[in-house]
């Protein structure tokens, strides 16, 4: 039953978030004036197969592994573009638009994300309060006096060394959550902070943690235990409801992801240069793994997952790969610079390059996953 419960959780997680990835793309194009000849999800062959009106086919296929758009597009050799219909054709569309369409998918799996933490945050999610344990010895927390019970209730960034925090400056802190995501933008922003504390006899105080005196992030260190933040256990019954009008969720949903995204970035391009592990990218196994623990804790979770993997897909299409939605909006920088588009053979060999990062990714992803599920 679990293995059954995963790969369903799998499925559905790839079949959502591929599809809104694709149809990011699909509105855009349509909005575009471009004619879409196939809307797909998954390779191979198709299972499902219906031919809309407009001569666009809806294909559901065998492989659930991905998806695409196909484009009518004069650079595709397979394709014969009557005079008429140029028009339509992506290749003759402006730049802007252009762009618009291939940026379309990332952005659409950053509205989903907001989308889906929007919607826990409107139905009330309870949250860990964020009561800090005593921290461990020789941590920075340790150095500056923070003890068990202490209460963060107010975050913020310090620009500066200078910066003096003063009270009524803070940003409200609702849930250990929202701290843990704070605490993690500023050891990868490698920037300063100061925290308002509420004390176990319920006086305010502020802690600032100086950008020099944070940890930095190695691939075999553990900067939040050297930081020595952590948040109290504390029984569920004491846990605190977080339920917000819809404005204020996508507000806070808006925040969330930006965060999230910040951080993200910086641990990817860590693996490029040295300061985070390559030991940290996993594959499909990991998202199967994670995809089933997840909904079986509940719908809320499961959604925080996706939103979380939505995040993530978004990122990784805007890496300037070939093959990647990155790779042609780079193509569209030069471009815009160049003023030339640059020449299919030239794409043609780039997208080899570009296949063969993407390959050995996902070896290393999956090698990952090996390790970590089957190894004893």
């Amino acid at each position: 039953m679990q293995a059954f419960i995963t790969l369903g959780a799998f499925l559905v997680t790839l079949g959502v978030l591929v599809s809104f990835h694709e149809f990011g793309h699909f509105v855009a194009a349509r909005a575009c004036g471009v004619r879409v000849l196939r809307f797909a999800i998954g390779f191979g062959k198709p299972l499902f197969l219906y031919r809309a009106n407009n001569k666009t086919e809806w294909v559901l296929a065998s492989i659930p592994l991905g998806g695409y758009v196909k484009l009518l597009d004069g650079r595709d050799r397979s394709q014969s573009i009557a005079t008429e219909d140029q028009s339509n054709a992506f290749d003759h569309k402006p730049l802007w638009q252009r762009s618009l369409i291939v940026a379309a998918g990332p952005l659409a799996n950053f509205f989903l994300a907001i989308a889906l933490f929007a919607v826990i945050y409107v139905s009330g999610v309870p949250q860990l309060p964020a009561i800090l344990q005593n921290p461990p010895e020789s941590s920075v927390a340790a150095k500056l006096g923070v003890i068990e019970g202490d209460k963060v209730i107010g975050w913020q960034s310090l620009s500066s060394e200078g910066s003096v925090p003063a009270f009524g400056e803070f940003d409200p802190i609702p849930s250990w959550n929202a701290l843990r995501w704070n605490l993690m933008d500023a050891l990868s922003g490698e920037h300063g902070f100061a925290l308002e504390l509420q004390d176990p006899t319920g006086n305010q105080v502020i802690k600032t943690f100086k950008a020099l005196d944070l940890p930095r992030i190695s691939p075999d260190g553990d900067p939040m235990r050297q930081l020595g933040l952590f948040p109290k256990s504390t029984p569920l019954a004491d846990w605190q409801e977080l339920k917000l009008s819809p404005l204020n969720a996508i507000d806070f949903a808006s925040q969330r992801v930006w965060v999230i995204s910040k951080v993200s970035v910086r641990l990817m391009l860590g693996m490029f240069t040295g300061q985070t592990s390559i030991k940290q990218l996993g594959g499909p196994l990991s998202i199967a793994d994670m995809a089933g623990k997840s909904v079986q804790i509940g719908w809320q979770p499961f959604l925080a997952f996706l939103a979380l993997i939505s995040i993530s897909i978004g990122l990784l299409n805007l890496l300037p790969f070939p093959m990647l939605d990155g790779g042609q909006l780079l193509y569209d920088a030069w471009e815009l610079v160049a003023g030339k588009r640059i020449s299919m053979s030239r794409q043609e060999q780039l997208q080899k390059v570009g296949f063969l990062l993407l390959i050995s990714l996902s070896v290393l992803a999956l090698f990952n996953d090996l390790q970590r599920y089957l190894s004893p």
